[in-house]
């Protein structure tokens, strides 16, 4: 009797200090255009690895999953999907900021621990405006939202992040997943050349660029670049498309 593939669900995880509904923006489009089921996950402030861990984990014991990540949430992807690589279709990371476990110079680990101690020195609204002040007007709205409501935990949220264990070109090199790299040409807190690095190292990859001004007109050209390039990675691209 012929039975039909299981279905594919899509788990997105966001970056450092953003929610689920960013997540959503930038992956949820893509993942309807294939017909999949699709789960942005809001992480806990208070254990921010875990909770995005736990989520994938539910996921995949209903079926297999394709992993989305953006920052930290690439990571995480890339560090759970390499633990399982049975229940993972394929892997889309956006935005990687590092490679390796030693994070000091890390800009995106920077900014973080620099951000929890203004947070913890000056308080929320202090901190959002100077945010405001500096940041495109996609990226202060968005991180509004989510600080607002990571409150009062957001700094704790942020620690976390910033300790947080890159993997290691030893480790990337040892992933058998099939993984589409997104990265931006002018992001100085998420270099290109560390898309790059990961898209070279890592056995089965392919790299998209694109702008940040590319990803402020509509976050869903994460989405739709991993995907794309994920379709030419796997040697069944139906797995993807329901």
């Amino acid at each position: 009797m012929l039975r039909n593939p299981p279905q594919v669900t899509v788990v997105a995880l966001p970056g450092t200090g953003s929610d689920a509904a960013f997540a959503a923006r930038a992956f949820g489009p893509a993942a309807a255009a294939h017909g999949l089921a699709f789960q942005a996950v809001e992480p806990d402030p208070q254990a921010v690895i875990a909770s995005c861990t736990a989520a994938l984990s539910s996921a995949a014991a209903r079926g297999p999953v394709l992993v989305a990540g953006i920052s930290l949430g690439a990571a995480i992807a890339l560090d759970w999907a390499a633990e399982q690589p049975t229940a993972v279709v394929g892997v889309i990371t956006a935005l990687p900021a590092w490679t390796g476990a030693e994070t000091a110079a890390c800009p995106a680990a920077l900014s973080a621990s620099v951000t929890a101690r203004q947070l913890r020195a000056d308080g929320l609204e202090a901190v959002l405006e100077r945010m405001r002040t500096s940041s495109p007007p996609w990226l202060a709205d968005a991180l509004t939202q989510s600080w607002r409501g990571q409150w009062p935990y957001l700094p704790q949220a942020l620690d976390e992040a910033a300790a947080y264990a890159w993997p290691t070109a030893d480790q990337l090199a040892a992933t058998t997943v099939p993984v589409a790299v997104v990265g931006a040409t002018d992001d100085p807190v998420h270099p290109i050349a560390v898309a790059e690095e990961w898209a070279a190292t890592l056995p089965t990859a392919a790299l998209h660029r694109l702008t940040l001004a590319e990803l402020g007109a509509d976050p869903a050209v994460i989405g739709h670049a991993g995907f794309a390039e994920l379709r030419g990675l796997l040697p069944d691209s139906a797995t993807i498309d329901a």
